[in-house]
């Protein structure tokens, strides 16, 4: 998961939480276009899901020893799953805390 995806959607709740408090209008500018929240977020996770995976065969190469493969790659590639699988747990956080928020707003 890449930073500026995920601060893109800070950025697109911030503004809808803005915009639902009516702090400010939303004006064009403000506005991403042709970007979508649902397949920003269903391509975070797939990336996610790319990084668990790889991580996995790896290791299960190395354990069968069926290629070269050294422990120091299957190591590095671990870490990289566990870090941006942490990364999307935090960004469900935040989107899980802002949809709370959003759902406590006085109308």
């Amino acid at each position: 998961m890449d930073k500026a995806g995920i601060d893109n959607i800070l950025q697109q709740l911030q503004a809808t939480s803005a915009l639902a408090s009516g702090v400010k209008k939303l004006s064009g500018a403000d506005e991403v276009a042709g970007v979508d929240f649902s397949e920003k977020l269903k391509t975070a996770v797939n990336q996610v899901n790319q990084a668990q995976m790889s991580a996995d065969k790896l290791s299960e190469q190395f354990v069968s020893d069926q290629s070269n493969v050294d422990l120091h790659e299957v190591m590095i590639s671990l870490q990289k799953a566990n870090v941006s699988f942490q990364s999307m747990v935090q960004v469900r956080n935040k989107l899980v805390t802002a949809y709370q928020e959003i759902m406590n707003m006085q109308i």
